[in-house]
Formats: structure tokens, sequence, C-alpha cells
């Protein structure tokens, strides 16, 4: 008679339980600062081509002799970007530190390059490269290689950071000369943007305020040397304070003006989706740095607040991975990041409401341009690569409960 073998206790702890313990870790539930970042970036991606297209039908038709000529191109960026940010999502924090360097040096040279003959000037601004089919602005990455490797620099000196030569060197330098060479093509609203990134860096790293503050005075000197300089920069800012402006209408005030009057023009719910008249060659660059106003004018305010609520929901998780990640590389990146895009966005937004003057700064996802929307979703994906370092919250079911002095413990 054959003999049954009882299997020991170790011996049923494998084999199907085994399995299901390794699958569930498979399928680990993502982070909820994962799923407000993902979210509102695709969202926002989602929402842009549809108002390029919108935007931009009237001078397709002009130029192409397809309304969807333009539109058609922000789509292919945007299928080729968001990908891109799934793919960079599942980046180690290791290997993004080893790559910092040597992604802002090929950042760098590349801005260079406008100034060769592949450079191209658009708007008095000499910041793009023209490869025949295809333009690039190669300031774009800048902002997101020097946010990478400021959060690098700042993280290897974390244990010095007390002393101020160990906080600005080579940061300082570093930075100045990336800023300069976007300087140097007349793009002001861009090195604005970038040291925005470079401060946003500082103030998550933890400096001490008497640390930080000089590099903000720096910057608002340097800024307000550089717009005092420019006869047609002073132009442009005067023209903010100007209420009316109808004077200037046919000079500095024609943009600023259209662009109010298409917000204006929409009210509450908008003129509906492809009904704007500013389109038709009044508002010059719809798609691109006035898009918000297009928005507004077809989509009305109800169409302006969800797109306000959308970057909301953005800077909130971006900024929950700052306030959870226990790392600092983690924390200065994702703060850096977050302050590019929230900052460029509300920049862009107070320039069509005329809080600011024209500074040439596009809404992030939203704006006609393959080399921002594509910057800004590389971005997003290195804020979901953050968000997945955080510590997973702990289960309520596992929590060991507390023993209370003269209760009955079961047996």
């Amino acid at each position: 008679m054959a003999r049954t073998t009882v299997p020991t206790e170790a011996e049923r702890g494998r084999g199907p339980v085994t399995a299901r313990v390794s699958l569930g870790r498979s399928f680990t539930p993502l982070p909820l600062e994962f799923l407000l970042i993902a979210s509102a970036a695709l969202l926002l991606t989602l929402f842009g081509i549809l108002m390029v297209i919108s935007a931009t039908t009237v001078t397709s038709m002009q130029t192409a002799n397809n309304p969807y000529n333009d539109g058609g191109k922000h789509a292919i960026f945007a299928a080729v970007g968001i990908p891109l940010m799934l793919v960079v999502s599942r980046f180690p924090m290791g290997w993004l530190k080893r790559m910092a360097g040597i992604a802002l040096i090929g950042a760098v040279l590349l801005q260079l390059l406008v100034f060769t003959p592949l450079g191209m000037e658009v708007g008095g601004n000499r910041n793009w490269l023209n490869f025949g089919v295809l333009s690039v602005q190669p300031s774009e990455f800048i902002k997101l290689t020097l946010a990478i490797w400021c959060a690098f620099i700042l993280d290897r000196k974390k244990a010095l950071l007390g002393r101020w030569k160990h906080v600005l060197v080579p940061l300082g330098p570093v930075a100045v000369v990336a800023m300069g060479t976007v300087m140097a093509g007349k793009d002001l609203g861009t090195v604005m943007v970038i040291a925005l990134v470079v401060l946003g860096a500082l103030f998550f790293s933890g400096v001490k305020l008497r640390y930080f503050v000089p590099p903000v005075l720096a910057a608002v000197l340097a800024i307000a040397a550089f717009a005092i300089l420019s006869p047609n920069r002073m132009t442009r800012i005067l023209s903010v304070f100007d209420t009316s402006c109808l004077d200037r209408y046919l000079n500095e005030c024609y943009q600023p003006l259209h662009g109010i009057w298409g917000l204006a023009s929409g009210g509450l719910l908008g003129l509906g989706l492809g009904n704007s008249k500013e389109k038709y060659d009044w508002l010059p660059a719809a798609a691109d740095d006035y898009i918000f106003a297009i928005v507004g004018e077809e989509l009305g305010l109800i169409g302006c607040l969800a797109v306000l609520a959308l970057f909301l929901v953005l800077a909130f998780g971006a900024f929950r991975v700052v306030a959870r990640a226990e790392d600092l590389f983690v924390r200065v990146v994702a703060g850096a990041l977050g302050v590019w895009i929230v900052g460029q966005a509300l920049i862009n937004v107070g320039v069509v409401l005329r809080v600011f003057p024209a500074l040439g700064v596009p809404l992030p996802f939203l704006s006609s341009g393959g080399s921002s929307l594509i910057a800004v979703l590389l971005a997003c994906g290195v804020l979901l690569a953050c968000a997945r370092t955080l510590p997973a919250p702990a289960d309520p079911r596992h929590v060991p409960k507390t023993h209370v002095k003269g209760s009955r413990t079961p047996a």
C-alpha cells in the first residue's frame, strides 16, 4: 500500500501562494501623486490639440489649403511626446543623476547652434534652429536639463549647503552660462522662466534664507537692466500701464488689445468651439502665446477655469511629491519642474490678461509648438518617475493594535 506523504508547512507555503504574492507585487497600486500628474498632463495635452486645431483652421487654409495642417502637426508632436513621457516615468533616479551633466551640456551646445547658419529669428528673438521640415527651440530643453542638473548638484552637496560657497559654486556660474546663451538670442521671457527653475531648485533644497535672497535680487536686477536697456521692451512694459492703449492700437497695443477683446467676447460660455473671430488674422500668435485668449473666446469663462483647474491638479500632484519625498534629489527636481510648468502657465495667462507685458512665453501643453510640448511632457515623465519613489502609505489593516492597560487580550 502506497504511503501518503503529508506536505510540511514550509512546502505548503510555496507554489500557488508564492505566485499570488509575486503577482500582487507586480500590480502595486500607483501613488495618488502619479495619477494626478499623469491625468492632468494627458487632459491638458488633448485639450491643447483640440484648441490648436480650432485656432489654426483659417491660417492653415491660407498657407497649406488644408484646415487641419497646423493642428495635425501639433497632434503628431503629442503622439511622440506622450509615449516619451511614459518611458521616462520608468527611469530610476540613479540614471537621471548620471545623465544630468551630459544632458545639460547637450542642451547648451544645441542652444549655441542658433548662432550658426542653422539659427532662425522669430519675433525678434534668435532662439530657433531650422532643419527644413522641422524647427527646434533648444531653450525649452535647457529648462528641463538644468532642473535635473541643479537637483543633482544640490543633492551631492547636501551636507555642505550651510556654506554659501558650496551653494553658489558650481550652480551659479553654470546657470548664468545657460541663461546667457538664451539671452544672447534676446529671449528675455525664456530667461525669466529658467531663472524661476534655478530659484525653485534652491528653495526646495532647504538652503538658508540669507543664501537664497542674493540670487533673487541678482535675477531681479539683471532682468530690470535688460528691460531698461531695450527701448522695445520698455515700450511694451509701459503699455501695460495704459488702461485704454487705443492711441497706440496699431503699434505695441495691437496684440494685447485683441487678446483682451477675445477673452471679453467669450462671456461665460463662449462663442462655441471653432467660432473664434480673432483667429481670422486679427490676433497675432493666436495658436501660440495667445492660445488662452482663443480658449476664452470660444469656451468662455468656464473653459478658462477648466484649464486653470487642470494646472492646479498638476501643481497639487507635483508639490505633494515634494512634501512626501525622502530623497533630496527627488524633492528638488520635482519642486523645480513644478515651479517651471506652473510658473510659466501663470506668466502666459498674465500676459493675455495684460497683467504682464508680452514676453513670448508659451502656455505649457496648449500653445502650438513641438519643442515646448515635448519638453514639458518629458518634464512630466520625470515628475512621474519621482512619484514612483514615494514610500507606500501604511496599510491600516496591518497596523498593530495598541494594548491598553487593564484590557483583556483574547487568547
